[in-house]
Parts: C-alpha cells; sequence; structure tokens
C-alpha cells in the first residue's frame, strides 16, 4: 500500500463508521417512536374502551330519563339525570387527554377519533345544560286547570324553556358539523343515530320554546281571541288529513276557553265564483279548493288551506277568527287516553280504543247525515269540556301533543302574519317547505270516490336513497302500496257515497307524489306496467299525482324516481305522509354518502 493510499482508507472508514452510527441512531429514535406509537395506540384503544362504555351507559340512561320525565316521575328522573351527567361526563374525560388529541390527528383513524369525541361532548353538553333546567321548568303551566291556563306563569316557564332550546340547538348545529364521510360504519351510525334524536328534540325543545312565548296571546292575555277548531274527516282523505267536517268556534280570553258556536263545512254552502286561491293550486285542483269548503285542503300545504276556509266561514256567518286550528279523530283516541272516556249527551261512550272506529264507521253505518253532524259536534264538546275540566297528569297530556304533532295530526294557522312567522315551516304549522335541509318526498292521498272508505285502507311507503349522478343529484325510489280492507258488501249509503269509481265498494284514491324541492320525476309505473300521471308544481316541487283504484281485500302498487333538486352529499331522506285512520307502514333506505 502507498503513503498516499493510507489516508484514503482510514477516511473511508471514518465515513462507514459515522454511517453506521447515524444508521444505529435513526434506527434506535425510529424504535423509540414506534414504541412510543404503539403506547399511545394501547392507550387510545383502552380510552376508547371505556368511551364506548360510558356512552352506553349514557345512552341507556337517556332513554330512562325521558320515560320518567313523560310519566312524571320527578324523583326517579333527578336520579337519573345524576348518573347520567357522571356517565357523559366520563366519555368527555375520555376523549379529551393528549393521547386522544394526538390520535385525532392521525391518518385513517384521525376522523373516528374525532367524531367520538364529538359524540360525547354532545351528549354531555345536554346533560349538563338542557336536561336539568328542563327537569325544573314546571310544565304544569302549559296544560289547562279549573278550566283555564294560567298565562302568567306560563310567561314565566317561557325563559326556562328558551334556555333548553338554545342548549339543544347549539348541539344540533355542533354535531350537523362532523363530517360522516369516511367514518368507520359503527361510529358512522352512532352519529346517524344521535343526530336522529337531536334533530327530534330539538324539534319538541323549539315547538316548546315557542309555544310557551306565543300561547299567552294565543289564549287571550292581550285581549279576546276566537279561533275554528275543524276536525278532519279520515274517511274521505284529504292532503293535510282529512276533510274538513264538523267546526266549532273557540273562544278564548286570559287563558280560560269556551266553545261556541258549532256546524259542518257542508252548512257553509259552495262559493261561486270561487275564492282566489294560488295559480300552482288552481292549475293542480282546478276551482275545487276555492268552491267547496270540504276541498280546501287538497293541497297539502295548510296555511293555505286555513286561509280558505277561514274566509268561506267569514263570508257565510259574518265572523272573523284569528286562527284555524285542524285535529283529527286519531288525536281524540291519543287525548282519551290521559282523560279517560267521556259519554256524548244520548249515552254515547267515547273510549280511546273504539273512537276511531265510532267517528269514522259506525256513525256512517247507524245514522242519518243530520244525525252525524250532531253527533261530531256532540263529540267533540265532550273531549274539549274533558281537558279543561278533570285533572290530567300535564306530563302525559304534553306527551300526546307531541305524538300527535310529530304525526301532523294537529295543525295550526294564525291569521296575524307575525304569529304565523314565528311557526316557520314547523310540524304543527303544516308548512310545505320551499327549500329541503334533507331531501324529503311528499306522499298526499286525496279522495276520489265522494265515499268513506278512507277508513278501510291500509297504506306503505319504501323511499330508497340510490345512485349519485354526474351532476351531483341524486335518484330516490319511492313505493307506495294501499291496500283496502272493505268488505264486498254490507256497507250503509253514507259510507258508499256517490261511488265515482264504478263500484262502489271500490276505494278510489288520488296519490299526489312531491319531489324534494327543485326535484323532477323520472318515471311512473302502476303494479309495475308504465303509467300516465298528472303533473304540476307547487311550492318548487314537481307534483306527479296518479289515479288508483283498489277492489275490496286487494291492493294496488305505485312506483316513481325522482330526483333531489340539487347536489346533495347526503344519503338521506325524508317522507312527508298524510295522516290515515290507521298509520302507514313506512321504511326509508339511506345510502353513503356521495364523498365516500
Amino acid at each position: 500500500m502507498t503513503e498516499s493510499e493510507r489516508p484514503r482508507r482510514r477516511r473511508s472508514r471514518s465515513r462507514r463508521r459515522r454511517r453506521a452510527a447515524r444508521l444505529r441512531r435513526a434506527l434506535l429514535a425510529g424504535l423509540v417512536v414506534v414504541s412510543l406509537l404503539a403506547l399511545a395506540g394501547g392507550w387510545i384503544g383502552f380510552r376508547g374502551w371505556q368511551a364506548r362504555a360510558h356512552l352506553l351507559n349514557a345512552a341507556g340512561l337517556a332513554r330512562e330519563l325521558s320515560a320518567q320525565v313523560v310519566g312524571g316521575d320527578a324523583d326517579r328522573a333527578q336520579r337519573t339525570l345524576a348518573a347520567l351527567q357522571e356517565q357523559s361526563a366520563a366519555a368527555r374525560s375520555a376523549t379529551a387527554d393528549p393521547g386522544w388529541w394526538l390520535g385525532r390527528r392521525a391518518p385513517f383513524a384521525g376522523d373516528d377519533l374525532g367524531a367520538v369525541r364529538q359524540i360525547a361532548v354532545a351528549i354531555d353538553d345536554l346533560a349538563r345544560r338542557a336536561f336539568p333546567t328542563l327537569l325544573r321548568a314546571d310544565l304544569a303551566s302549559l296544560v289547562p286547570a279549573e278550566g283555564r291556563i294560567d298565562v302568567g306563569r306560563l310567561r314565566t316557564v317561557s325563559a326556562d324553556l328558551g334556555t333548553v332550546n338554545e342548549a339543544v340547538q347549539q348541539t344540533r348545529r355542533d354535531l350537523a358539523g362532523v363530517s360522516g364521510g369516511g367514518l368507520v360504519a359503527q361510529v358512522r351510525q352512532a352519529l346517524v343515530d344521535l343526530r336522529g334524536e337531536v334533530d327530534r328534540l330539538a324539534g319538541l325543545t323549539a315547538a316548546a320554546d315557542q309555544g310557551a312565548r306565543l300561547l299567552p296571546s294565543l289564549l287571550g292575555a292581550d285581549g279576546p281571541r276566537r279561533y275554528l277548531l275543524v276536525s278532519q274527516n279520515l274517511a274521505e282523505l284529504r292532503a293535510t288529513g282529512g276533510m274538513f267536517g264538523a267546526y266549532a268556534v273557540i273562544e278564548s280570553e286570559n287563558g280560560r276557553m269556551t266553545m261556541g258556536r258549532q256546524g259542518s263545512s257542508a252548512s257553509l254552502g259552495q262559493f261561486v265564483p270561487p275564492l282566489p286561491m294560488p295559480k300552482e293550486v288552481r292549475a293542480l285542483w282546478a276551482d275545487l279548493p276555492g268552491t267547496y269548503p270540504a276541498d280546501v285542503n287538497l293541497t297539502p300545504h295548510f296555511p293555505t288551506a286555513a286561509a280558505l276556509y277561514r274566509e268561506m266561514f267569514r263570508r257565510k256567518t259574518g265572523t272573523t277568527v284569528d286562527g284555524v286550528l285542524a285535529v283529527d279523530p286519531v288525536v281524540l283516541s291519543y287525548l282519551l287516553k290521559a282523560t279517560g272516556p267521556v259519554l256524548v249527551p244520548g249515552g254515547v261512550p267515547l273510549a280511546s280504543d273504539t273512537v276511531v272506529r265510532t267517528l269514522l264507521n259506525d256513525t256512517y253505518q247507524r245514522l242519518d247525515v243530520k244525525q252525524q253532524d250532531a253527533f261530531f259536534a256532540s263529540a267533540a264538546a265532550a273531549v274539549f269540556d274533558s281537558i279543561f275540566t278533570k285533572n290530567v297528569d300535564p306530563r302525559v297530556l304534553l306527551s300526546v301533543f307531541d305524538r300527535a304533532i310529530t304525526e301532523r295530526r294537529i295543525l295550526f294557522w294564525s291569521a296575524r302574519p307575525e304569529e304565523q312567522r314565528t311557526f316557520g315551516d314547523s310540524r304543527l304549522a303544516g308548512a310545505l317547505p320551499e327549500q329541503d335541509t334533507v331531501p324529503t318526498v311528499g306522499v298526499f292521498l286525496n279522495d276520489g270516490s265522494g265515499a268513506k272508505l278512507g277508513y278501510y285502507l291500509r297504506p306503505a311507503a319504501t323511499l330508497t336513497v340510490g345512485e349519485c349522478r354526474p351532476d351531483g343529484r341524486r335518484e330516490l325510489r319511492l313505493r307506495v302500496t294501499l291496500q283496502s280492507t272493505a268488505p264486498k258488501s254490507g256497507l250503509s249509503e253514507s259510507v258508499l257515497g256517490l261511488g265515482r269509481a264504478g263500484d262502489p265498494y271500490t276505494v278510489r284514491t288520488l296519490v299526489s307524489v312531491f319531489t324534494p324541492a327543485g326535484g323532477a320525476v323520472l318515471d311512473a309505473r302502476l303494479d309495475g306496467a308504465e303509467t300516465a300521471v298528472g303533473s304540476g308544481t307547487e311550492r318548487r316541487r314537481q307534483v306527479a299525482t296518479a289515479n288508483v283504484e283498489v277492489r275490496p281485500g286487494a291492493s294496488r302498487t305505485v312506483e316513481l324516481t325522482v330526483l333531489t333538486g340539487k347536489k346533495t352529499g347526503t344519503g338521506e331522506a325524508q317522507l312527508w305522509l298524510t295522516p290515515t285512520a290507521t298509520p302507514w307502514t313506512t321504511q326509508v333506505e339511506t345510502a353513503p354518502s356521495c364523498d365516500q
């Protein structure tokens, strides 16, 4: 080896030693990082297991709390709330440590950990901010006592209900900001379920908040009020439920309500020329809603129907009312569960289990038209008096109203624009919105038989969320089945009516399908074959109407494919249905979001 080669070899060995040292340090650092990541992953897994256990416990306790609040068991509700707060706080703590914070920023699992954190925070916020105030609120002030509602106490409870609603609405907004795309199935389903529960709770608290703020004025705290109470006859279907049959004038002053004049829609006669109505409604139903009081609610938009009926009543009687309240016999069955049976003058008992059959079928079989009107008026007065004179548990009664409003069986319209705006697009207002937060398909039924055969219909609907299109819109597939349980003989002339389907025992129903706002109908089939449908629009929704005739014991199926109105990533959808004597059998089949 020459003298010149030795320094080069020494430099080469030195470089190899330095590279080896750097490699050892890198391996050691990598080992440390891997160990820390494994430790953090194990810690996150442990904390995740803890959070899951606490959240499951909290969910069970929340269901118990709901049942106890509705049942009026205040002592047990307080104990359940304390346990719920303990579990929700533990879940929040388990998802708040530094390890979980780091995990939320990691690829793959980070979104899931973030969603679990938001779920824990949402439940804890409700347990700490909303539920305690709700339990303290004097809900008894929302229902009658000794023939009147204490409007002073009602105004006091309004502040508490406003606090509850603010907390619930904030939780709802926070959950809406959590992206469901890319989450593992279990976390995504938990998020969807919680959103559904909070959405329902938000609807209730918003309605309670609105009611507590508006009821004093509506009940005459600032001067006398007068309303029309109308009964929707589900034996002859209309889009909002049933034909407006019997009516009664309700007068209210300083919380005390009395029933005045009673009558029937038939007594109001017909109006020629017809009353003015929206052009879209006239294009769909000609002059019928503006001519006949029984046809004002061929449209599902209750404010239009109520305003027409109010004007018809004014022109016929000279009396101007401040609003219209609509109920149906199913609501009476719910109320009778709270009040117990009542006796109608003449000795006919009305009980929760039988009142729907009594009012929608038996009455038509045994009474003539004049006797029917008198009986309907007496039945409404008896139930009305029972609510205001019996000692009814307020929480039970509020639960009844909650169910009826959720099913759109109680509808209210105020003739005062500032009050009506407050109700907005709530279920109580029965307003068909011109915008959707979630794509909504409406299925509305109108009798085409001129008969009282709607009592025998058994409706079902399935809505399936379909493909995402390149333009961002989404297909929705709707299947509606109508089954008739009507007998083939033995019904009275009052039930069979005009028999416009030819065979008087055949139920003819006009099925109107309303697309999501801005949407479109792609195709329509009846029992698997393409069918012609009437078309039009109302409140930015395309409307397709099919004539469906069902013989006794048979069923018919209408299927439509519709498009959402705009780009939508969600895989969720909703149905809005005409309330019927027998509840619909429904199913909504969701799909992954378009960005998954």
